[in-house]
């Protein structure tokens, strides 16, 4: 099924990890209009879609520092960006 190009299950989940949290940003703004607006993280006021995607981009700096500076195995950036995503969406 994936053979048509070089990607592995893990590469696929997390595409339709990130495909899957837009569906439901999508189903949460359809329901709830107006994006929950509020204070981020860097002290911008941001919505739903801003955090998903400060979370995403931190998720991605967090994993290529990690592979950087210290190597595999990837199970300690997958913790912390589990905790920055968490910190995202909970900053108040």
């Amino acid at each position: 099924m994936l053979s048509w190009m070089a990607w592995t299950w893990p590469t696929a989940l997390v595409f339709i990890g990130i495909f899957s949290a837009i569906g439901v940003l999508i189903a949460l703004e359809i329901r709830h209009p107006g994006g929950d607006e509020r204070k981020g993280v860097l002290g911008l006021t941001t919505t739903r879609g801003d955090r998903l995607f400060i979370s995403l981009l931190g998720t991605s700096y967090i994993f290529l520092a990690w592979l950087g500076l210290i190597g595999m195995p990837l199970w300690g950036p997958l913790v912390l960006s589990i905790g920055w995503g968490f910190f995202c969406f909970r900053k108040v």
